[in-house]
């Protein structure tokens, strides 16, 4: 029997085998999850479905999370077949894709902001308000961030400031959520070649950069980002919230990547 056994959970942002969400809902699938997943439009409607029956499931759900009727839409329907929901993880980000090339002074516009926070950010926070009726105690909440929440990263542009609100959406929600017993947590993944990855400028060369300077000299793989977002999400991590658990082989703990020759001084 696995860790996730009688746990009901809600995977928002799946479109293809590519997608984050797809190795999230393997890994839980695996460890004994029922399974309920949403779709952006029409067009991945019967893709997606396709994908939630490989995972013996079929609840596919329309959600577009820039709509606040959709989002209530989703708990509705989804409450004619569940009477309770275990966890939800929000597998969602977007800005234009002019926005994430070039100069972020030069390529930042009000609009395009307004955009990549509404659905990166809020849409995590209307998310969690509206399942509220259905979380069980013991539930959990799970978001995707990167890296550009913290630091600057070459054309990842505005969606650093919009992980960065993520992340501080991540603090507040555990703060409010805990008292009922539900826990919130964000996973930062390495670089992987998702579809919405590919829109960044000289994404190769980000991947080929972060493997060159990690400690384990690879990049993370779907597996590595579902495992680990099984776990938070489960009884065997009942008290973790509030956490920004980094999966990314360790890139995030190092501080210079170059070599240095054993004949050379080391500053103190």
């Amino acid at each position: 029997m696995g860790f996730l056994a009688g746990k009901r959970a809600l995977i928002v942002g799946l479109a293809s085998k590519r997608s984050i969400a797809w190795g999230v809902a393997d890994a839980m699938h695996r460890e004994g999850a029922e399974l309920a997943f949403t779709y952006q439009n029409g067009k991945l409607g019967d893709r997606v479905g396709k994908l939630a029956a490989g995972f013996d499931s079929g609840i596919n759900i329309p959600l577009d999370v820039s709509s606040d009727e959709e989002i209530k839409n989703v708990f509705a329907e989804l409450a004619k077949t569940w009477d309770g929901l275990d966890i939800i993880v929000h597998s969602v980000g977007f800005a234009p894709k002019e926005l994430l090339a070039g100069r972020y002074v030069d390529s930042v516009t009000r609009e395009g902001y307004q955009i990549a926070h509404d659905i990166s950010a809020y849409s995590f926070a209307a998310l969690a308000r509206e399942s509220l009726p259905m979380l069980r105690s013991g539930g959990a909440l799970l978001t995707m961030t990167y890296l550009g929440a913290e630091r600057s990263i070459p054309n990842y542009n505005v969606m650093g400031p919009a992980k960065a609100s993520l992340e501080a959406n991540v603090r507040f929600l555990a703060n409010d959520l805990g008292i009922d017993n539900i826990r919130v947590n964000g996973v930062s993944a390495g670089p992987i070649r998702t579809i919405a990855a590919s829109g960044v400028g000289n994404f190769r060369k980000l991947m080929q950069h972060a493997a060159a300077g990690n400690p384990m000299k690879r990049n993370v793989t779907l597996a590595d980002v579902g495992n680990a977002s099984a776990f938070l999400c489960s009884d065997l991590a009942a008290g973790i919230t509030g956490e920004i658990l980094h999966v990314d082989c360790g890139y995030s703990t190092v501080g210079m990547t170059f070599a240095i020759d054993e004949d050379e001084e080391v500053l103190a």
